[in-house]
């Protein structure tokens, strides 16, 4: 089975850790993000990982090198220039000739990635979104009334919201739909898809998964690590 890892990006919330070393490749324990990610993957049977560089891309190349240290298969598809979050995808096109993963190079997650490809292939899916149910609290009091009478008061109430996970499952069929040398994102895609009346299906994280998009997160993450509350 196969995976592109989507890890190019500036990582320009985590400045100025990243004005060094790429956003994958920052610690958390005593592994890199990408590193622990790549793990999983081989633990769930994902023997062949693509990733898709850009920024500071000879780092990736000498930290991974071909894979072997870790005991999968690791290529490169390198942009010239951003081509968002489907554009790296398609130039790997050539490679990916049966249904193959593809996710965030930032995400931490103990999600079972095999479960997602089994859930794609039974259900018949052209392609499938990882999606997580996240509890925001609201900082404000809500009003609830009918008419001018107000019959409630919230305060703070928890918002829920089911939110793209950054992980997909992809037919390689779906990718024709994704432009040559332009920038292109996954919801670009997925919106498509769904116009083109394609299964465009969900599947739900229950499992731990932590964005780290911001300075709060990566610390978040190194503390789930020591907590090892990322492994329950």
């Amino acid at each position: 089975m196969k995976a592109v890892i989507l890890a190019g990006g500036l990582g320009s919330r985590l400045k100025p850790l990243t004005q060094i070393i790429p956003k994958p490749l920052l610690p958390i324990g005593e592994s890199s993000i990408l590193e622990i990610t790549i793990q999983r993957l081989k633990s769930s049977g994902f023997k062949e990982i693509i990733l898709a560089v850009n920024y500071k891309s000879h780092l990736f190349e000498s930290y991974f090198n071909d894979g072997s240290r870790l005991g999968v298969k690791i290529s490169y598809s390198k942009e010239n220039k951003p081509l968002g979050t489907a554009g790296p995808v398609k130039l790997a096109e050539n490679q990916l000739t049966t249904p193959f993963l593809v996710m965030n190079g930032d995400i931490l997650t103990n999600l079972d990635f095999a479960g997602l490809r089994e859930f794609h292939i039974k259900n018949r899916a052209d392609f499938t979104l990882a999606t997580k149910i996240l509890k925001t609290p609201l900082h404000y009091g809500v009003v609830i009334s009918k008419g001018e009478t107000i019959t409630k008061l919230q305060e703070k109430p928890m918002i829920e919201s089911e939110i793209n996970a950054g992980i997909y499952f992809v037919n390689p069929e779906a990718l024709k739909y994704i432009p040559k040398d332009r920038f292109y994102n996954m919801t670009d895609l997925i919106k498509r898809l769904i116009k083109e009346k394609k299964r465009v299906l969900r599947y739900v994280i229950k499992d731990y998964w932590l964005d780290i998009g911001q300075m709060d997160d990566y610390h978040k993450a190194q503390s789930d690590i020591k907590k090892r509350f990322f492994n329950k």
